[in-house]
């Protein structure tokens, strides 16, 4: 691979890396609105199957991104992307707190009360989100590459929709249950919303795996790249630091 395509590899690492950022970052801001994703009432233990949170819209990307960039540019970059996704959700929260406790004037079109109705759970969904995302992303990624592994890097499909099943029930029920715990949803709507939110996610897998299919063949087209085979970006920073 060419030092050009190194750094066009690199750019679209970055880009990557940002919407995964972005997409999480967004989902646990606007988590505290809830909607119906189809018009059919179907009551699972005493919940609409079909109500879900906001924060949902953004956050099955994360899971297509770590598994494009785990296929491209291999685990330890998919995992570095996780690190930084913590550490920006942290850092977004931090700003909220800040903004909370500044005082509002008496002209601001926004009050303290509306800014604390619409964020002020957030410190508690920041916490609970990272802590199950932490679990389920890892998990993710590990199953991809053992699946990966296994395969000897065919049968893309498989890897992509058996790691993120696993992942996604991991994150659907550690959040539901630490919202839950901090007193963020009530109890009642638990298994409700722990079912609502995993066959969404199933879904959206079964639907990101085209999308999956026309990045990597994107990238192999482009790249030049075998089954199995991963850009290694550190081999081109090295290369860069000693020239």
């Amino acid at each position: 691979m060419t030092t050009a395509d190194k750094k066009l590899a690199g750019k679209i690492y970055l880009y990557l890396a940002a919407l995964f950022i972005t997409s999480l970052v967004v989902s646990n801001l606007i988590f505290q609105k809830f909607f119906f994703w189809y018009p059919i009432d179907i009551q699972v233990f005493g919940e609409n199957l079909f109500e879900l949170s906001v924060g949902l819209l953004p956050y099955p990307l994360t899971f297509l991104i770590t598994d494009a960039i785990s296929e491209i540019y291999g685990k330890k970059k998919a995992n570095q992307v996780v690190i930084a996704g913590i550490f920006a959700s942290f850092f977004s929260l931090g700003i909220i707190l800040v903004s909370k406790y500044a005082p509002a004037t008496s002209w601001s079109p926004v009050n303290d009360k509306t800014f604390t109705d619409v964020f002020g759970n957030t410190n508690l969904a920041v916490l609970a989100s990272m802590l199950a995302y932490l679990f389920a992303q890892f998990i993710d990624i590990h199953l991809y590459h053992f699946w990966k592994k296994l395969t000897k890097g065919k049968h893309l499909w498989l890897r992509n929709n058996f790691s993120t099943f696993a992942s996604q029930f991991v994150d659907t029920f550690s959040v539901i249950t630490l919202l839950c715990s901090f007193g963020v949803i009530e109890w009642s709507r638990y298994f409700g919303l722990i079912a609502a939110g995993f066959i969404f996610k199933v879904l959206v897998a079964f639907l990101d795996t085209p999308f999956l299919y026309l990045i990597v063949y994107a990238f192999r087209k482009r790249f030049g790249l075998k089954i199995g085979e991963e850009i290694d970006l550190d081999d081109y920073s090295e290369n860069l630091s000693t020239s």
